[in-house]
Order: structure tokens, then sequence, then C-alpha cells
């Protein structure tokens, strides 16, 4: 099945290209072509998720005593449950490693065709790179794209531009499952431009208002700061290394050398490390290129899902998981990443306190949750991946959940809400599954998938790793405190906006439905308990063997007993505060603390006002109007006048004098010598012409005799 996984991305680019054709000769529009497509594609992600999972778990099967290193790991976690002994068996890690047969290996389809070659052994190939974590991916995309096309039936009914909406998405959609699926860095770019562009042309959807308009552009240029580093990076890789073929640059970083066998440059490959990260930091919402992202829910409620929960930000966390045995042999490059995503996941949370607009505050939640997922790719491979899983359904849940009250009320402010749990009790009980896997409320997927973030920065130590483990547990508090708010103050108290508020359509409900069971219970698969850990999600996902057998499986009893005392700390002052619709926001009365935040840090102020404003079209504007008047025309009229000049003397002493001169000269020449002396010779007269022909033959007698 993994061998026909190109069909994936393939299907619903077909489907773009029928829609964009003739979706709007169909008979809904296009919009079926697409479902059928995208559910086709959701197929055969399960087909191969079967075939790889099942895989990975027998490798993992087949490695002596592997089970019981494991059941010895989870023993050894369990007993942290003790105070005492926490900080003693975090600073002694188990150093015995289990040794792996050769003909034994975790999962990896890897097919190509080469397209162009420049040079030596280096080209473009098409190909696709079938391993654990690009299944998981197929499943995320596939399963929350055909979600929201069927939510979007409901949602987007009578827009004028409703074919090309679903054209869009199932571009969207192909443009990042091209990113899952290559093998190689040029169609990891590929991928990543087009779904830069669909992102541009969704978030922009309804461009008649400014403010759409002015988000998209917005979007489009942030992101496009970060991709100048990314294309850095991958030119950096192909200089090192010689190829753009992901394998190939894992090996030979796993061998230490570069191309032609010189040893690796450690330097080099931070720098390039560091620039990718960059593009990452763009794409996925990263501090401090976050602000795009709020101001991207200017465009349709299913876009917002669709970005926040399965394509588009996700695209910088797999990068990174992508490359992670490359991000690994690079400390500082790893430090970077523990750091900027340390400092997002409590600066965004932060921000989502005092947003009244719902989809904002999700779209903070989301740049939170991402920073949770790029600092755990500092220190752990699958609490990074696991997180991004989980998170993609409930966050899918809750933005589908924001669409449906937005429907209802025709407005995205809470304030323009309250007492809906009465009007559309669908949409409010699977709301708060999701706000409840969102907040990490055990057991739903959230809780799991935080606490191995929160383990792997225990395990690691450090100063990175606690910054993790405090930080990331404070934020998860922050979490329940903003979710518990917007649940007071959208679905309790009495309603507060304008018209009848009513249960969102079939088409929009059963999707919400759908992915409330994922959001309560895909936390289950990665138990971090022996046997069950061998055979989960940690096993499904694994890029190498030896990882997983060297990161045993951690659960540590009074991390996980903390991180929910908070965050039940965090739903107790939500509820302390907001019970009651207060009249005035409590969170707007904390003096500086409340500005800072409602003016976003000053970032937004900083980059258009002091940066785009003053600094680009002000200053920079203006200097470059001085070079151009100053320098560049001067420059040019130098230039030109310079070239009149050599044209005139060109003209005057080349050509008039000296060419023509020398023709008119030679043709006068040619007159003189046949006017004043050939002309003499050919007077007429026959007698002279014999004469001189004696002559001649007895000048040639006379020659020939002495040469005799």
């Amino acid at each position: 099945m993994s061998s026909s996984a190109w069909l994936i991305p393939l299907l619903p680019a077909l489907s773009a290209a029928f829609i964009f054709a003739f979706g709007r000769r169909m008979p809904r529009g296009g919009a079926e072509v697409g479902i059928a497509a995208i559910a086709v594609a959701f197929a055969l992600s399960v087909g191969v998720a079967v075939e790889v999972f099942s895989a990975n778990v027998d490798a993992v099967a087949h490695v002596p005593h592997a089970e019981e290193e494991a059941r010895a790991g989870a023993a050894q976690l369990a007993a942290l449950a003790v105070p005492g002994r926490l900080s003693a068996a975090v600073a002694e890690p188990e150093e015995e490693t289990v040794e792996i047969p050769e003909d034994v290996s975790s999962f990896l389809n890897e097919r190509s065709v080469q397209l162009a070659r420049f040079g030596g052994r280096s080209g473009f190939e098409a190909g696709m790179r079938i391993d654990g974590l690009a299944t998981m991916m197929f499943l995320l995309v596939t399963a929350v794209s055909l979600m929201v096309q069927v939510y979007s039936t409901g949602y987007m009914h009578g827009d004028p531009r409703y074919t090309y909406f679903f054209g869009l998405l199932s571009l969207f959609t192909a443009s990042m499952l091209l990113l899952v699926i290559g093998n190689n860095l040029m169609m990891l770019l590929m991928g990543w431009e087009l779904v830069g562009i669909c992102s541009y042309l969704l978030i922009g959807f309804w461009w008649e208002e400014k403010t759409n308009s002015d988000a998209a552009i917005k979007a489009f240029l942030t992101t496009k700061l970060g991709d100048v580093g990314l294309m850095v990076g991958v030119i950096t890789l192909w200089a090192m290394f010689g190829t753009f073929n992901i394998s190939d640059i894992i090996t030979a970083v796993g061998e230490g050398v570069q191309a032609g066998g010189a040893p690796l440059e450690q330097g080099l490959l931070t720098f390039a490390l560091v620039c990718l990260f960059i593009g990452a930091i763009g794409k996925s919402a990263q501090f401090p290129l976050h602000t795009w992202l709020p101001d991207a829910m200017a465009g349709p409620t299913p876009v917002s899902a669709l970005i926040h929960a399965a394509t588009m930000v996700t695209a910088g966390i797999f990068l990174v998981a992508r490359l992670y045995p490359v991000f690994a042999a690079s400390e500082t490059a790893m430090t970077v990443v523990a750091v900027i995503g340390t400092i997002t996941l409590v600066a965004a949370g932060l921000l989502a306190l005092v947003q009244d607009d719902i989809k904002r505050v999700l779209a903070y939640s989301t740049v939170s949750q991402l920073g949770y997922m790029i600092a755990a790719l500092a220190f752990s491979y699958t609490a990074g991946i696991f997180h991004l899983f989980t998170h993609g359904f409930f966050k899918a849940l809750l933005f589908l959940g924001a669409g449906s009250l937005i429907h209802a009320v025709h407005s995205n402010n809470m304030s323009d809400m309250g007492g809906l749990k009465r009007f559309m009790p669908v949409t409010f009980w699977t709301f708060l599954v999701g706000s409840a896997a969102l907040a990490a409320v055990p057991p739903l997927a959230g809780f799991w998938s935080k606490d191995e973030v929160l383990a792997g920065g225990l395990e690691a130590g450090g100063y990175t790793g606690w910054l993790l483990v405090v930080l990331g547990a404070l934020g998860g508090m922050v979490t329940a405190f903003y979710m518990t708010r917007v649940l007071w103050l959208v679905f309790a108290g009495e309603f507060r906006g304008h018209g009848h508020p009513h249960e969102s359509p079939p088409a929009m409900k059963w999707p919400l439905v759908a992915l409330a069971v994922p959001a309560a219970l895909i936390g289950f698969a990665n138990l971090p308990f022996g046997r069950l850990h061998s055979i989960g999600f940690a096993a499904w996902t694994m890029f190498d063997l030896r990882y997983f057998t060297d990161h045993e499986a951690g659960f540590f009893v009074p991390l996980a007993v903390a991180s929910t005392l908070l965050t039940l700390a965090g739903f107790g002052l939500g509820t302390l505060l907001y019970r009651r619709v207060p009249e005035r926001e409590p969170m707007l009365g904390l003096g500086l603390f409340s500005k800072v935040l409602v003016d976003k840090y000053y970032l937004d102020r900083l980059y258009t006002d002091a940066i785009v404003r003053t600094g680009v079209r002000t200053k920079l504007a203006n200097a470059a109007y001085w070079l151009n008047d100053h320098v560049i025309d001067r420059f040019v009229y130098l230039a030109g006048s310079g070239t009149a000049r050599l044209g005139e003397g060109t003209y005057t002493y080349a050509d008039q004098r000296g060419i023509d001169g020398t023709v008119n000269g030679l043709a006068g020449g040619a007159g003189f010598l046949g006017r004043e002396v050939f002309r003499k010779f050919q007077s007429g007269n026959v007698q002279l012409y014999a004469g001189g022909m004696f002559a001649g033959v007895f000048l040639l007698a006379v020659l020939f005799a002495f040469a005799a």
C-alpha cells in the first residue's frame, strides 16, 4: 500500500484542477468532487498507516529484550513518584543500550525519479519518503481536511465564490501533502511555497474588505521573511553535502562527513540549521514572527481550522521533525529551538487572556501550542510530533465549533454571545470536549501529549529543560484560564447579541461530533507504560529504531499531578472571575500588564509603524529616492552623455575621417592611376600594341636563354 502513497497528494491536486475547470457546472458546485477525492485519500492514508505502523511495531518486537527494557524503564520511572528520588533519577539516566539485529530497522519506503542533473551526482528528483512521520501527517491532514470540507458545505452555502473556495481547499491540502511526501528538500520547498500561496488566497478570500486583504498581505510577507532563511539553509546544506536528498543528508551527518568525504563542519551545519529554523519560525508563527497568525482569522472559519490544525502552521514543526537527526547533531541549534519555543508558548498564551474575538483567542492558543511542539522537539522527537497530532484534532474541533457559534450569532465577539448552551447543545458539548483537551484535562488527548512534552524537558534537564518544565506547566494554567473564560462568556448567562441563535445544520454539526472522538481518545495511542509504549504512537512514528530503544517511556507522577493541579487552578480562577459575567472585563483592569497585552507587546507597532511606515515607507523610501535621483540617475546621465560624445567622436574621426577617408582615398588613387597612368597604355594604336608585344616576347626569350 505504501508504494501507492503518491496518490494521496495527487487526488486532491486533480480534484482542485477539476473544480476550477468544471466546478460551476456540477450540481453542488464542485464540493462533491473535493470531498470524494479527500475521502479516498484518507482511506489510502489508513491503508498506508496499517502497513507502516504494523511494520514498526513488528521491528520493535524483534529487538532482543525490548519489552523487558520497556517494562524496566516504566518501573524505574514509576518509582519517581517518590519526591526524594526525582532529581536523582533524572540526573542518573540509564546508559545501557539494546543490541539491534542488523536485519531489523524502522519502516522506510523511498522511491524517486531523476528529472534533471546539474553537475556530478547532484540533481533534481521527484520522489516520496514514506515512514512513520509522513504516515502520521497523512492521517492528520486528510482527516481534518475531510471534516473541514464537509463542514464548509454548510458554512459557505450561498457564497458567490463557493466553487472557487472548494478548489482552493483542495489545492491547499494537496500542497501540504506534497510537502509531507517529498524525499528531498526541493520538493519540500515547493510544497512549502504552495502552502504559503494558498493561505494568502484563502485568508484574503473575502478581499472586498480591506482588513481581509491587509491580513492576507501581512501573512504572506511575514512568512516570506522567514522563507528567506529557509532558502539560505537549503542552499547551505546542498553546498555542504552536494545533494538535496534528505536520506543522504541524514546519513552523511550520522557519519560526520560532507561531500567528498571531508570532515563535517559543525559551525556551518549550525548556521544551516538555524537558517532552516528561521523558516519554521515564520511558517509556524513562532516569536517574534507570530503576529500574522491572529490577523489571519479574517479568512472564513473553515480556513482557520485547516490552517491551525493540519496545514500551514504545522509545516514548520514537520520541517524540524523531518530533519530531526540533523538538528540533533547541533547542540546550539537545539538550544535555539528550545528557547524560541518556550518563549512563544508563554507569550502567546498571555495574549489570549485579553481577546474578545473568539477566533483570536483560539489563534493565540494555537501559537502557544506550537511553542510547546517546537520546544518539545528540542528534547524529544516523539513528544513534539505527538502533541502536533493530538492538537490537530482538538484545535480543528474548537475552530469549527467557533464557526458554528459565529454562524448562529453573526458575530465573532464573545461580548455578543452568552447563554448559547441551551440554544446549541451539540456545539456546547463538543466545544467543551475540545476545551478540556486543549487544557490538558486527564484523561483527554491533550493531557497525554502535554505530559509527554513536560516529561521530555524533565528528562533532558539543564536550564532549557527546566525552563520548559516550569513555563510549560504555568502555560497549562494560563490555557485552562482563558478557555474557562471562553466557556463562561459564550455559553453561560443570558444571550447578549441580536437575533435568534440556533443550532447549526447537520453538515456543520456532524463534523464536530466526529472530531470530538479523537479529541477525547486519541491520547490513549501513546500511553507511556511498558508494553503499551512498544505498540503505540512512539513505535508507529519512530524515524530510527536506535532512537526508540534509547528513549524509554516515562510517566512522572509528581509532574503529572503538579501540572494537573495548575490546570485545575486555572479552571477555578476562571470560574471565580467569569461565572457571573462581569460588566467590566477583569483582564483589562490590571494596569500596565493589561496595556502591554492589549498592545500585543508592541510588536505590531514596531513592525507596522516603526519598520514598515517609518523605516521602509519613509526613511528607506526617501533614501532610495535620493539614491535614485543623485546616484543612479546621475550615473545614467553621465553614461548617456559620455556615450553620446563617444558616438560623435566615433562618427567624426573613426567613421568620416578614418573609414570613409580610407575608402575615398583608395577610390581617388584608383581613379588617378586609371586616368593618368593606365590610360596612356590604352591609346588604340595597333602598331604600338604589336611593338609592345614584340618587346615582351624578346624580353622573355632573353630571360629563358640566361636561365638555360
